[in-house]
């Protein structure tokens, strides 16, 4: 029992000992692990502490890129919001009230009410050169960066882990030093209305400055104003009264908003059917396509005036929907206006509580109302340019582009475009079988030049020279178709003028001449139209292809002149129009006669049968009786328009044309250095009239074609420049017969001596030295160095003076009695034949030569001072006057040449400076005027 106790009790301890030694081991392991488990706690929480503030660092330094990225991106983004703006806003749209002035746009601008009011933005520093470093702390590495490198929202390369190195980064943007103002911009022109709602004093600020930027944005007079304030009567819009006078402002009573919602609602109707046409959505649209605006904008300004009745808010709101494609546009305040598309809400408010529909939730700081000065000088500019008239447009606008020129066949008509229509499209105007002729009236500075420089350069560059040809002759004292002319300054010319007359207020019997001219131009195409069966010149140019057929367009200014006598050369220039304006139109002649003002022109209007035929007319501004007498149109044109109706002036006829401005001597200059390069090669110069210039005989083509020995038996004598289209030489025969002498009448001493001098050298200019004998006798001693001049170009001439003219007398008087004519012709010219010396035996010497002479090649070229001295060397009252059979009358009244004239009655002539009347009995029915040559 003992042993098995102690055996048990050994058996205990043995086990407790093995129990303690266990213990003992894991004890020491736990300790073992307890400690490897606290140096493990503490490095993990070394690790955790360094992570969290590495991270802290990057988070704060991430927070930092954020930030700067996000100042930079909104300074970015204002920036580009105030560069948009100012694109949007140019000029008068956006800028401020500081420096503001009207600048006229393009196109319709967005106007500035004011600034957006953007978040707090403070710019970043500077940029650095280069990112911050990563930071280092105990065990490990951790990345700046990694996941947040990147803008917000932008997905980078993941993390690699605290030992990779993060990657360089590129140096942030740059800024500017001051965060860029964003005006707050609204529409209205060309796109929509404003409601103006809130603070009332603010609203009225934002009112004045939409309506005075509008106006400044725009050409002046194509904004229109329209108010409408019953409550202060007008006095909301005050300060922009200066543009009432001109018509850019009108104002309606408080009992006429019925009529003016009607009156805009009509506009918008009329504008779709006539305007747009359906060709075009909108107005804008128009004008991108076509640049032209051929509609004012119209602003209708409501301010308040209570509830509105079903009508009117049906009107109202009819305009909101539709009225911006047509221009028309409100700006409402008191009226209650529902949301919709184009319509723009101004919350108005003080301090930085004002809203805009547009800008969302931003605030907007408005700004103040322009200046009461900035308001008034600009309306009074406005208004000044208003009442002085639009600016033209650019020739160029009615040419066809360069190198497209000469295309158009005048077969069976000339068309050309006048300018632009109120409507847009251009005003196309023909010259045909109807209308054929046309009549242009405009008192003087409305521009009657300027439209038919238009009105021809538009003609001219698209039918070539041999499809029209122009005839121009200027009434009025100037030069205004001298530059279709070559001249001293510009060698070219306009290759569709064919004659040129200007300066000839005095020369009625130029304008006659052309109108002969025209007659005979007449006359040869309808035997060409008989000959080849056809009726008018359409048909006559198909069957005659090669002939020469153009159009003629004969322009005639201030024609009054010449039908304003009561003369022969009225009576035969009214006959000569009739003629050419009836008969005309089928042959392709078309007259435009153009005046100041026609309403006193007793010659043409009391020929109805004649007027009719001028169914095209124009009428420029204030023009009279040009028009039917219920047509009032022209009295309200602007400068640089006017009236085009090709019905005889009937007011439904009228066409309003806008014309360029045609009469730029660079522009016109431009265009006809262009179409002169182009001319054919054997098309000459125009023949040039002037009236006030003397012309050389040694221009006149009749001198030059003189030759020797052509016309020795009867030599052809040149007196002076006849008033014709061709530039002929006055001319008389010296035929062996009676009566082929010539006297000049008067007592101007150079024309007289110049007159001699033409007929003495063109007789020359027919013989050799020895073919003819020439004797220069002077008796004056005022025309003694003319006669000198004559004998010294006259090779073997005579020279008599009064002390040895008694021998040429007797020889004269002996050759003219002798049985057999001479074998050589004798001229002699005598220089104030009325002082011959001599008695009464040299006075009949020289009736002797005067009456015989002629028939023995013997004759006397003599000046005498007075029709009645001449008469005196005939032999006196009773004496025959057939001796003289040329004459060639200077400062003599017609009555004093009765005798000298066939028939009953004496010419109707009224001496005129460098002017003189002719007369040869052997080929004259009346007399013609002349110009003597000149004596250089």
């Amino acid at each position: 029992m003992a042993e098995s106790t102690r055996n048990r009790v050994m058996e205990i301890r043995a086990g407790l000992s093995h129990a303690l030694g266990a213990a003992q081991i894991a004890l020491e392991r736990a300790l073992d692990a307890r400690e490897a488990a606290e140096a493990r706690y503490r490095r993990m929480v070394a690790a955790a502490t360094a992570r969290r503030r590495k991270l802290a660092v990057a988070r704060d330094e991430r927070i930092h890129e954020i930030d700067a990225w996000h100042d930079t991106e909104l300074a970015a983004l204002a920036g580009a919001a105030a560069g948009a703006a100012d694109r949007a806003a140019p000029g008068a749209a956006g800028e401020p009230w500081h420096s503001w002035e009207p600048t006229p746009l393009e196109r319709a601008a967005e106007l500035r009410v004011g600034r957006l009011m953007l978040p707090e933005a403070p710019l970043p520093a500077p940029a650095r050169a280069e990112r911050p470093s990563a930071h280092r702390d105990g065990g490990g590495d951790d990345r700046i960066g990694g996941a947040w490198s990147g803008a917000p929202g932008e997905v980078t390369e993941a993390w690699a882990g605290p030992d990779s190195e993060p990657p360089e980064s590129a140096a942030g943007p740059v800024v500017d030093e001051a965060t860029p103002e964003v005006p707050a911009l609204v529409r209205l022109l060309d796109h929509g209305h404003i409601v103006i709602e809130g603070d009332r004093r603010a609203g009225d600020d934002v009112l004045a400055g939409l309506l005075l930027r509008a106006l400044g944005t725009s050409v002046p007079g194509q904004v229109q104003i329209i108010g409408y304030d019953p409550e202060n009567l007008g006095g909301g819009l005050a300060g922009f009264a200066p543009l009432a006078t001109a018509g850019v402002l009108t104002f309606v009573g408080p009992g006429d908003l019925d009529k003016l919602l009607d009156e805009l609602v009509g506009h918008v109707r009329r504008i779709n059917e006539t305007v747009l046409a359906g060709e075009y959505s909108s107005v804008r649209e128009l004008h991108a396509a076509t640049k032209r605006r051929p509609e004012p904008w119209r602003v209708a300004v409501l301010l308040g005036g209570g509830e509105l009745s079903r009508p009117q808010r049906t009107q109202l709101d009819r305009l909101l929907r539709t009225g911006a494609a047509c221009g028309v546009h409100l700006v409402i305040r008191g009226q209650s206006v529902e949301p919709g598309p184009g319509i723009e809400f101004v919350v108005a408010a003080p301090g930085d509580g004002a809203r805009i529909e547009s800008a969302g939730d931003l605030p907007v700081r408005l700004d103040p109302a322009p200046t009461p000065s900035v308001v008034t000088a600009t309306c009074r500019q406005i208004a000044e340019a208003v009442a002085a008239g639009p600016a033209p447009v650019a020739l160029d606008s009615l040419l066809p582009e360069p190198g497209a020129e000469w295309r158009e066949s005048s077969a069976a008509g000339l068309t050309a475009p006048l300018g632009d229509s109120p409507q847009g499209p251009r005003v196309q105007v023909t010259l045909s079988d109807y209308p054929p002729h046309a009549l242009i009236a405009g008192p003087s500075g409305t521009g009657k030049t300027n439209f038919i420089y238009a009105w021809m350069g538009a003609l001219a560059a698209r039918y070539s020279p041999d499809e029209l040809a122009f005839y121009l002759l200027d009434f009025k004292e100037g030069v205004s178709f001298a530059r279709f002319a070559p001249g001293r300054r510009d060698p070219s010319w306009l290759p569709h003028v064919r004659l040129v007359g200007v300066n000839v207020n005095t020369d009625r019997e130029f304008g006659l001449a052309l109108l002969r001219f025209l007659g005979a131009e007449l006359k040869r195409r309808a035997d060409a139209a008989k000959q080849y069966e056809v009726t008018n010149l359409a048909e006559l140019r198909a069957e005659d292809p090669d002939g020469s057929w153009p159009r003629i367009v004969a322009v005639v200014d201030e024609f009054q002149v010449l039908l304003g006598g009561r003369d022969s050369v009225t009576a035969e220039a009214v006959d000569l129009l009739e003629d050419l304006a009836r008969r005309g139109r089928s042959q392709g002649i078309h007259l435009v006669l153009a005046s100041q003002d026609v309403s006193g022109i007793e010659a043409l209007w009391g020929r109805p049968a004649l007027v009719a035929q001028f169914s095209l007319r124009i009428a420029l501004p204030r023009a009279r009786r040009v028009l039917s007498e219920t047509n009032a149109a022209a009295d309200s044109l602007p400068r640089y328009h006017a009236v085009v109706n090709a019905d005889s002036g009937a007011p439904e006829a009228n066409r309003i044309v806008r014309v360029p401005a045609a009469g730029d001597r660079e522009q016109w200059s431009s265009l006809q250095h262009r179409l002169w390069r182009r001319r054919p090669p054997e098309l000459g110069p125009p023949r040039l009239f002037d009236g006030d210039v003397v012309p050389r005989l040694a221009d006149s083509p009749d001198y030059r074609d003189l030759r020797v020995g052509e016309s020795t038996t009867a030599p052809v004598m040149l007196l002076g420049q006849t008033i014709d289209v061709a530039s002929r030489s006055a001319q008389t025969v010296l035929r062996r017969a009676p009566g082929r002498n010539l006297a000049v009448l008067g007592t101007r001493t150079d024309e007289a001596c110049a007159i001699l001098a033409t007929a003495g050298r063109s007789l020359a200019a027919q013989f050799t030295p020895t073919g003819a004998r020439f004797s220069v006798v002077c008796l004056d001693t005022d025309a003694r160095a003319a006669a000198e001049a004559l004998h010294a170009r006259i090779p073997g001439s005579g020279f008599y003076l009064p002390d040895d003219v008694y021998w040429l007398l007797e020889d004269a008087a002996a050759e003219a009695t002798a049985s057999w004519p001479a074998d050589r012709p004798h001229f002699i010219l005598i220089y104030a034949a009325d002082a011959l010396p001599g008695g009464r035996e040299a006075a009949d010497q020289l009736r002797t030569v005067l009456r015989q002479g002629p028939e023995r090649r013997l004759h006397v070229l003599g000046w005498w001072r007075g029709a009645g001295l001449l008469r005196d060397s005939l032999g006196g009252h009773a004496s025959r006057t057939d001796p003289i059979g040329a004459w060639v009358a200077l400062d003599v009244h017609g009555s004093e040449l009765t005798p000298y004239y066939p028939g009953q009655g004496a010419p109707n002539w009224y001496p005129r400076p460098w002017r003189a009347l002719h007369f040869d009995r052997s080929v004259h029915r009346g007399a013609e005027v002349i110009i003597p040559y000149g004596t250089s």
